[in-house]
């Protein structure tokens, strides 16, 4: 049965009234809320002793239920005569003290300064269904009677939605008629909607005094929890007003469905008084989600809100795949603001959190709290250091999968990736004293696996092979080449000297005659290498970029330009491979790194790891077919294997070949 009106028209229709309330017979209707919602803002404005005047009663059962509480002095009127016959027959017996009356409001009866509260639940919202001139003048006889029926001192109490054109005919009538002028939230009431899947939008509570002299308008806000805020301006309370309802309409859309064909939306979060967001949420779905929808907030570190990730669509996506869930909030602190505690951060934002939450989730799950490095709760910092090139950063152990030990090397500035990681074992020594020492087997990092196949398909495990690597970290790349390749000769370039010493004392790098590290520009090292006619079996890239606000963190896009890789080429030997890490989320720099490497190379294979966003890509200047590529991959993948076993690194595979086969790309 379809009780709600077919037009906003009707509502002002005394006809419509009457019917509405003949189909619901008995049962009761209460707009914008029941006594449990309203109860703090009634007990708030309205006083025991007070004279009330409750306009548009309809069957709500706000004043039977007020009446029971203590309120004695209440009078109900209505313009429909069913609903009056209704309420007096409910109550006769059981509350004979309170008074229904068929009247219409904008011609009451009573004498003037006769209430001391005029309460009115939606019945403005009912008799202003739009902006015509019949309909103004209504109102205006509607709010002239109240100004006449209230005492000095009186609060007229209106519950309302608060449309846009009945904001601004309260606020354009009672400031300018000497009244102080509060527009309040209930949050209350919207929460219980919510649950009850019977509203999106905010309920408001208007709340004018009157008085015969006040000296200036008095402006007041109170739409979030605190002390009234005093505004200047009626235009601040339509615009404070107006964001409210929209983001209270957002985060209906969000309870309800998702937003994935938008792509995101987002919010800002404003404190009380400030007049710049402390927050900035960036709200996310997945485009195919599951039954049982997984949601959680990330919390972006202050100063971290230009990277890539953070600050471009394309990079929340990213974020959000990586997270694996249905919905991700991505929340940025205002860097205008200073912060407390992870946990005083969580508190402060938990309400918007949740208001955000997918239908199911609101209340009954924990939302989870995600941020850079938030699922290694063992961790011991080792040693602290602090680079030129850099800036600060740490080499942390912590407790890993199956009990395993590891140590990683993390710059402060970038948290939200690993420099370098490693496995620690336990070694026993003569004295029999157990120690942790690096496991050169193991390779942390999934795309130096890859780089480690291209090394081996392009040397001769029984002769003497040169390669570069641009990019040292802690070093581990190098140290399992140097291990698994008895023969190879190592040049690792790095441009930071602390990190040399990092991955000598803390991550078991040995420099010998195979293995040498040079501290200086990796660019400039190559131009001198090609200056001297020195060339190598293979150059890789392993080097990660400072600037974090491009969406390519591997390697810094200068690394890429045509000199550099026309450098490249001069530096290899014949047979040579240039392999690179490249690491873009941002697809059109990734596009022209490709055309760039086209259009120089001859032969070129992809592989993108499933788990991560590393591409390595293997570049030459030799003709291959893709048949060709393939199998030369192929054995190179077997014999790594092959050749880790033999040299005592591992005793399992190091990498699956079916799995490296079926992601190899051949683009040229």
């Amino acid at each position: 049965m379809n009780l709600l009106p077919q037009s906003h028209e009707e509502f002002s229709h005394a006809d419509y009234w009457d019917s509405f309330f003949k189909k619901r017979g008995k049962k009761s209707f209460d707009w914008y809320g029941e006594y449990p919602e309203l109860s703090g803002h009634m007990h708030k404005y309205v006083k025991l002793k007070d004279d009330i005047l409750v306009v548009g009663c309809g069957n709500s059962t706000l004043s039977m239920v007020l009446y029971d509480v203590g309120y004695r002095n209440i009078t109900n009127i209505d313009i429909s005569q069913v609903v009056i016959k209704q309420m007096l027959d409910m109550n006769r017996t059981r509350r004979p003290d309170l008074i229904y009356e068929r009247m219409d409001a904008t011609e009451m009866t009573y004498a003037d300064d006769k209430f001391s509260v005029v309460l009115d639940k939606g019945t403005l919202d009912a008799l202003m269904s739009d902006s015509s001139e019949d309909t103004i003048s209504t109102i205006d006889k509607y709010f002239s009677e109240i100004t006449r029926v209230l005492r000095n001192g009186g609060r007229y109490i209106c519950i309302s939605l608060l449309q846009e054109h009945i904001l601004k005919k309260l606020v354009s009538y009672f400031p300018s008629a000497g009244f102080m002028f509060r527009v309040s939230r209930c949050h209350e009431a919207e929460i219980q909607a919510r649950e009850n899947d019977t509203s999106s939008l905010p309920v408001f509570i208007v709340i004018a005094t009157k008085f015969t002299k006040l000296p200036q308008p008095v402006l007041e806000l109170t739409l979030v929890d605190g002390p009234p805020e005093r505004v200047s301006s009626i235009e601040h309370i339509i615009s404070a007003v107006t964001a409210a309802q929209h983001s209270a309409f957002i985060c209906s859309a969000l309870h309800k469905g998702s937003v994935a064909d938008a792509g995101e939306v987002s919010l800002d979060l404003y404190r009380l008084g400030d007049k710049n967001p402390r927050y900035t949420i960036h709200v996310l779905d997945q485009l195919l989600n599951r039954s049982n929808k997984s949601y959680a907030a990330f919390i972006v570190p202050q100063e971290r809100e230009s990277d890539w990730v953070f600050s471009t669509k394309q990079g929340r996506q990213q974020l959000l795949k990586t997270a694996q869930l249905d919905r991700l909030a991505t929340v940025v602190l205002r860097k205008e603001h200073t912060f407390g505690t992870w946990d005083e951060i969580k508190e402060e934002i938990e309400e918007s959190i949740r208001n955000l939450a997918p239908a199911g989730l609101c209340a009954k799950n924990k939302i989870p709290y995600l941020s850079l490095d938030m699922n290694d709760s063992k961790r011991t910092v080792c040693y602290k250091g602090s680079s030129n090139i850099s800036g600060p950063f740490v080499v942390e152990e912590f407790e890993g999968d199956g009990g395993h030990l590891y140590r990683r090397l993390v710059f402060l500035n970038n948290q939200f990736i690993t420099q370098s990681e490693a496995r620690l074992k336990l070694s026993k020594s003569r004295r029999g004293k157990v120690k942790k020492v690096i496991d050169p087997g193991f390779l942390a990092c999934e795309h130096h696996v890859y780089m480690s196949v291209g090394v081996n398909a392009v040397i001769d495990l029984e002769e003497s092979n040169h390669i570069a690597i641009i990019g040292l970290g802690g070093g581990g790349l190098c140290t399992f080449l140097h291990q698994c390749f008895p023969k190879l000769f190592i040049t690792a370039v790095d441009i930071d000297e602390a990190m040399l010493s990092v991955a000598v004392e803390y991550f078991g790098l040995i420099q010998d005659d195979r293995m040498k590290v040079k501290i200086m520009d990796g660019i400039q090292f190559l131009h001198n290498s090609a200056d001297q006619d020195k060339q190598f079996d293979a150059i890789l890239f392993d080097v990660d970029s400072k600037d974090t606000t491009l969406g390519m963190s591997c390697p810094p896009k200068e690394f890429l330009e045509f000199s550099v890789l026309n450098t490249v080429i001069k530096s290899l030997s014949d047979k040579g491979l240039f392999i690179l890490n490249l690491v873009s989320r941002n697809k059109t720099l990734r596009l022209e790194v490709m055309n760039n490497l086209k259009s120089i190379f001859k032969s070129i294979t992809v592989h993108t790891l499933q788990n991560d966003i590393n591409e390595i890509i293997m570049c030459s200047m030799n003709q291959s077919g893709g048949k060709e590529w393939k199998n030369r991959i192929k054995l190179a993948a077997k014999s790594l294997n092959t050749q880790a076993t033999v040299r005592k690194l591992r005793t399992e595979n190091v990498i699956n070949v079916a799995s490296l086969l079926e992601g190899l790309s051949i683009e040229v």
